[in-house]
């Protein structure tokens, strides 16, 4: 009886074992792959092109010359010329002062300097007549000396009253003022009636940016440096793109125009400068922008959709498709750019799965979807990575330029 129970007891785990066994077999990924059949896939295929080397940073655009006007000269603004916010010209009137006080200086200086010119003037022509005295013996050298040095005294005389003559007239100018050069000025100061003083303390008067050409200032990693200093030893004009606060949109195109003298130590990373033409006036004072510096261009490589590649840990790989079935295999990302990674192990020509990733493993059968997504990108929202902006890319070799800066795409 006791042999039966134990009996009964052994088929029934058995049967439940052969249950559960076959519940799971038919639950696996293989088995539902074998069930609905093969795996819709959207093909692309590689691709020989260019493709260019970037580095990227958060710059700030800097004017090539700010001045902030002060006033040389104290008085009261009697006139104000430009309108707030204002394209002014080189040599423009801006501001004009009281200068009724320093012309009347300066009246006073000229009559001196004409007065003093007079007297030397007629010493002169004493000085003449006691040489042609003194030469006939009618009066003695000590005569002639004193003549002379009365006309030197009188030189000296006129040279200090042109000083002040000259000293006036520059009170005078300062009383009215001008652009120093093309620009834009920013806000009123100050109003007309308000007295202005003269000095260390004085305050700004108006501020005036140049606007075209500008540059932008940012930021590259010293591990960069030589990179870019090999270009600029061949006399290569690197190329600078910059874009808005999202890096979604491009304001200007210009080019690398100076590097700074030193590194800084605390961020290793180095300074540099970019103009640009700014035509359209788009770049602003003090902006805040994604600066794209062109590096090189590499030629002739291959170059697949970002998306397509996959990651499993550090290692990348693609599923490349071969008479209806995807092959796993392992390829080494290089640079990416406009949504296009350049690959190892992979030749142009190759065909490469851009969809279902979720679904294939190695060596799974596949029906290749020829619609017209295979230009837009795959389906079911997968749009292969980067959308043609900076920043939003994975993949690749692009880095970063100093703290703070957006991650290299």
């Amino acid at each position: 009886m006791q042999a039966f129970i134990w009996t009964a007891l052994l088929l029934v785990f058995g049967a439940a074992f052969y249950f559960v066994s076959g519940r799971k077999g038919e639950a696996s990924p293989q088995n539902a792959r074998r069930q609905f059949g093969p795996v819709n896939v959207v093909p692309v295929t590689a691709k020989k092109g260019d493709i260019g080397v970037y580095l990227e940073a958060i710059g700030t655009v800097t004017p090539v010359f700010t001045a902030s006007i002060v006033n040389q000269v104290t008085g009261n603004v009697v006139a104000v010329h430009f309108q707030e916010g204002q394209l002014v010209k080189k040599g423009d009137p801006l501001l004009d002062l009281d200068a009724r006080q320093y012309e009347a200086t300066l009246l006073q200086a000229q009559g001196t300097l004409e007065k003093d010119q007079s007297s030397l003037s007629k010493d002169q022509i004493d000085a003449d007549r006691y040489q042609a005295a003194w030469a006939r013996n009618a009066i003695s050298k000590q005569q002639l000396d004193d003549q002379m040095k009365l006309v030197k005294q009188d030189e000296g005389q006129v040279k200090n009253d042109q000083g002040l003559v000259q000293y006036d007239q520059v009170q005078v100018d300062y009383c009215h003022i001008h652009a120093p050069f093309n620009g834009r000025v920013g806000l009123r100061l100050v109003d007309p009636g308000n007295l202005v003083t003269a000095g260390s303390s004085a305050s700004p008067l108006v501020v005036v940016t140049q606007l075209q050409p500008i540059t932008v200032i940012f930021t590259l990693p010293e591990d960069n440096l030589g990179a870019v200093q090999e270009q600029l030893a061949k006399g290569t004009k690197l190329a600078v793109d910059v874009f808005d606060r999202s890096a979604q949109t491009k304001i200007a195109s210009g080019e690398l125009l100076a590097l700074d003298n030193q590194i800084d130590t605390t961020t290793g990373t180095l300074k540099v400068r970019a103009i640009f033409p700014n035509d359209d006036l788009r770049l602003f004072p003090n902006q805040f922008v994604n600066a794209r510096l062109l590096v090189q261009t590499l030629q002739g490589v291959t170059l697949i959709p970002s998306a397509a590649i996959q990651q499993n840990g550090q290692t990348s790989f693609v599923y490349v498709v071969q008479d209806g079935v995807v092959h796993q295999r392992t390829v080494k990302p290089g640079v990416t750019d406009n949504g296009m990674t350049q690959v190892d192990a992979i030749n142009p020509g190759d065909v490469v799965a851009n969809s279902s990733f979720d679904k294939l493993q190695d060596n799974d059968k596949i029906n290749v979807d020829n619609g017209d997504r295979t230009k837009g990108g795959p389906p079911n929202g997968n749009r292969p990575d980067g959308g043609g902006t900076p920043g939003n890319r994975q993949g690749g070799h692009r880095q970063d330029s100093g703290d703070g800066h957006r991650s290299g795409s």
